[in-house]
């Protein structure tokens, strides 16, 4: 056991985080590796997913962004105790790598690998860096990226790998697109749970605008919040459409990929979804998002003529209904943003990872 290759995974407690760190936790435990996985109290919590042969090291972290001002005194403190503690089991189990996927609970095992001077990498699923990963980006062997253009510190080189998706995306990903025309037409709406609420107050109104030639064929998937599906689908009902509403799809890699569009936030998981099955998209970002990630994200899609992009503060019913219909009354222009949109795409993003990893280990034996 203790011959085999050992991966250190160190990765916050949100799904943005853990999801890329659980794809290349199962890649690595197939290929005959050992991982593990550290973290905090609170990221231990979603970690219920990994392979049950994954060892979760729970170390302890904090950040100046939660609690008053003894708990802000308290954080360098904490942070160093996580340090020493991720370096000590470090010198009792060398990892041969270790990979840093952001939030603050991957500070411990990320300084105590620059310590020791082990083959360390950082994985970005934004198209701006958190704020552990810029801290960490010029101290790392290998800085990928989930989403391209990555911004990144001058002099420090990213690696395009893509977020990894979901199973369910995967085999969907490539599915052929059916242009828009005169026949029954799919649109998707998703948001996310802190964003949707614009997109509720906004999409069903812009698509009773639409003209009648594309509306009498259209059918909407729309993602809203529990407090707003009444509206919602009050509004879609005014205006005669066929609307499914509901707070969560299970199946939203199908609805995807019998889409005709997709309007969406540009949440880096989101984005790795429509590129991976290839579809056009109109994207808005969500303005709160940390650094305005959410437009980082999107630019690579929007630069590709895969996809439009509109700043929340310029979204309305008028901007919305031009934009859906210029996609959707045009096959041939549809047809090359969801070519474009697939272009773009990373569904082999896991296997990208497992390369990376694997490189900094032979290295390590040369």
């Amino acid at each position: 056991m203790a011959n085999e290759p050992l991966l250190l995974i160190a990765a916050g407690g949100t799904g943005g985080h853990m999801f890329p760190a659980q794809a290349l936790a199962e890649a690595m435990v197939a290929k005959g590796w050992r991982v593990k996985l550290s973290t905090d109290a609170r990221g231990a919590r979603y970690a219920g997913g990994f392979p049950y042969m994954v060892q979760i090291e729970e170390v302890s972290s904090a950040t100046f962004a939660r609690g008053g001002a003894l708990a802000k005194i308290a954080v360098p403190f904490t942070v160093a105790a996580g340090v020493l503690s991720a370096a000590v089991a470090m010198l009792r189990d060398r990892p041969t790598v270790v990979v840093g996927f952001g939030g603050y609970p991957s500070i411990p095992a990320l300084a105590a690998a620059w310590m020791l001077r082990l083959p360390r990498m950082i994985h970005e699923q934004n198209g701006v860096l958190g704020r552990v990963n810029q801290i960490f980006a010029p101290r790392v062997d290998r800085v990928a990226c989930g989403t391209w253009p990555t911004t990144l510190p001058a002099g420090v080189e990213g690696t395009h790998t893509g977020n990894p998706v979901r199973l369910a995306v995967l085999e969907r990903a490539g599915a052929p697109y059916i242009a828009p025309g005169d026949y029954p037409m799919s649109m998707v709406v998703i948001g996310g749970s802190q964003g949707a609420r614009i997109l509720s107050d906004v999409v069903p109104s812009a698509v009773a605008a639409l003209p009648d030639a594309i509306r009498r064929n259209l059918r909407v998937a729309h993602q809203a919040r529990e407090e707003d599906l009444d509206r919602v689908v009050a509004t879609y009902d005014e205006g005669g459409i066929q609307a499914e509403v509901a707070p969560f799809f299970t199946d939203i890699p199908r609805r995807l990929s019998e889409a005709q569009l997709v309007v969406s936030r540009s949440g880096a998981s989101s984005i790795a979804d429509i590129s991976a099955i290839g579809r056009p998209s109109i994207l808005i970002p969500y303005a709160a998002a940390t650094a305005d990630h959410q437009t980082a994200n999107a630019r690579g899609l929007v630069q590709a003529e895969a996809a439009i992009l509109i700043p929340e503060k310029a979204l309305d019913v008028a901007t919305l209904t031009s934009h859906m219909a210029a996609v959707l009354s045009q096959p041939g222009a549809a047809e090359r943003m969801a070519a474009n949109a697939l272009a773009m795409g990373r569904p082999d993003a896991t296997d990208r990872l497992v390369a990376l990893v694997e490189a900094l280990a032979t290295g390590v034996r040369a």
